[in-house]
């Protein structure tokens, strides 16, 4: 990507530090913009001493440096959200809150630019609900999601479009699978090797087992940001375009659970399902079935270099050598 100034938003979240630090390595100039909610200091604590780095605190519900932030940058990566499913059935206000509130204060401030922006948005494959075509691409619809995170997510994505199209920016939307790998707080895989850490001999599985999900690790997915921004930026692309990314297939709870479980050297452990909600889903608003169609982005010269089950492998293997770390 060439040099110039970004801002992230989110920027020391899970996928956000990474999509900085990548930037960064590639020479540009960053604005990292965070609340520290979610994001966590340690997670940027190698980058705090690069020159290239801004470091705001600042909190997009309620903004007072914003406008200022956004016009020193010539691409905004929206990544700030709050991106547990799980929270919208017990307090949806949070995915109002967190994810479209934070988001049109964000277009507000870039609204008041006379200097046309482009906004790369971190989007989700839970947008397309229960989708009845699989692979889904793309052009799939109607999009009916069945979580308010999802809800939230498209209800972003529309927001985007209009701004851009009403107020001459430019929009790429980003529709991302399962991301997995280091510095992850969240997700399956944290959530098993947390329960296996707690009683090494019965793994509790939220569900039936079956669902069946892809899986990209963290390094695929910030190279794929990078490379269809770049792409995005120097092409006479659409005002606002939408690309999956995902890997090629699907893994089961299940064989995760066995990958986790043969990782942490517990073979043999038992494995008790909770059965879960609506036929088998872990909890309310459980996609339990996601394969998106990344046709769109492999004819852009772009593949990712792990499938579901190699990511796993990796990212249980990373998040591993993380917890050794703390905890010497």
């Amino acid at each position: 990507m060439k040099t110039c100034n970004s801002l992230v938003t989110g920027g020391a979240g899970f996928i956000g530090s990474h999509v900085t630090e990548s930037l960064l390595r590639l020479g540009s100039r960053v604005v990292l913009l965070d609340n520290f909610s979610s994001g966590k200091k340690e997670n940027i604590s190698h980058l705090l001493t690069n020159p290239s780095l801004k470091l705001v605190r600042e909190d997009l519900k309620k903004p007072s440096m914003l406008y200022d932030l956004v016009k020193e940058c010539d691409v905004v990566f929206h990544l700030a959200a709050n991106p547990e499913v799980r929270v919208g059935e017990t307090s949806p206000r949070i995915h109002f809150e967190e994810n479209i509130l934070a988001t049109f204060n964000l277009l507000e401030s870039i609204r008041h630019l006379k200097q046309p922006k482009t906004i790369v948005f971190a989007s989700t494959s839970t947008v397309y609900g229960d989708a009845k075509q699989i692979p889904t691409p793309e052009n799939y619809g109607p999009l009916e999601p069945i979580s308010t995170y999802g809800a939230s997510k498209l209800a972003c994505e529309a927001l985007i479009a209009s701004y851009c199209s009403t107020f001459n920016h430019r929009g790429l939307i980003l529709r991302l699978a399962n991301v997995i790998g280091p510095r992850a707080r969240h997700g399956v895989i944290v959530d098993f090797i947390r329960k296996i850490s707690e009683n090494p001999n019965q793994l509790n599985i939220l569900g039936d087992g079956t669902q069946n999900k892809s899986y990209l690790h963290i390094n695929d997915c910030v190279e794929a940001i990078v490379s269809l921004t770049n792409r995005f930026v120097n092409s006479k692309a659409p005002t606002v375009d939408v690309f999956n990314i995902g890997s090629e297939d699907q893994v089961t709870v299940k064989e995760i659970a066995e990958i986790v479980a043969q990782k942490m050297d517990k073979p043999d452990i038992r494995y008790v399902f909770t059965g879960g909600v609506d036929s088998g889903r872990g909890w309310k608003g459980d996609v339990k079935y996601m394969k998106l169609s990344i046709d769109k982005l492999l004819k852009t010269g772009w593949k990712p270099h792990y499938n579901s089950r190699e990511a796993v492998r990796l990212a249980t293997t990373e998040l591993l050598h993380e917890l050794i770390n703390k905890q010497d």
